[in-house]
């Protein structure tokens, strides 16, 4: 069975290749929006406004550029340690020192993830807890020199090199990585898409 063709307002390679795994036929959206946290916002609101700021986004863009209407899909994933919010590194000292401050300790992943069909949007959080082993500062700056923390909330990317410093994870794995499978999969489902 051929699935339909979504939209992604996403340029994550990762939320690509996740719906790849579960053969969703996918469509690129550019969506800019600001991902500045609001003053005194939490982590789990953050994220899902967001989400749900990127879906809206993507739909006014495929509007404008006179696509086709149909379902659009839009996530964001951020870091929290200890109520603070850690997104994408701003520099490569920034990307140290988050790690610094992750090394050793247990944090959470949280990706919010929007559908769209552009009348109605639903929303999902998947949360999910990581622990750090201890990491050197030396070791640090090594994973930080080869550049793949740098696009990457927290500082790290668990599909890839990051994964040796992670010492333990309870929750979605794909979620980490920034597409959490099982609650794509249920949105998916609320408008009667065709998964299997």
């Amino acid at each position: 069975m051929t699935k339909p063709t979504i939209y992604l307002a996403s340029a994550s390679p990762r939320r690509r290749e996740l719906l790849g795994q579960i053969g969703v036929p996918i469509e690129l959206v550019r969506c800019e929006i600001d991902e500045s946290p609001l003053p005194g916002e939490q982590a789990l609101p953050y994220v899902s406004r967001l989400a749900r700021a990127k879906a809206q986004a993507g739909v006014a863009t495929y509007r404008r550029e006179g696509r086709a209407p149909r379902l659009l899909l839009a996530a964001d994933t951020t870091v929290a340690l200890d109520g603070l919010i850690l997104g994408k590194p701003e520099s490569q000292e920034d990307a140290v020192a988050m790690l610094m401050r992750l090394s050793g300790s247990c944090h959470q992943v949280l990706t919010g993830v929007a559908l769209t069909d552009g009348e109605r949007t639903e929303t999902a959080v998947s949360t999910s807890q990581v622990r750090f082993r201890d990491l050197g500062e030396a070791e640090i700056r090594a994973y930080v020199a080869s550049g793949e923390p740098m696009d990457k909330a927290g500082s790290y990317g668990a599909q890839g090199l990051g994964a040796i410093l992670i010492a333990e994870l309870q929750g979605s794995f794909s979620g980490v990585v920034g597409l959490p499978l099982c609650e794509t999969a249920e949105l998916l489902r609320r408008f009667d898409y065709p998964l299997l």
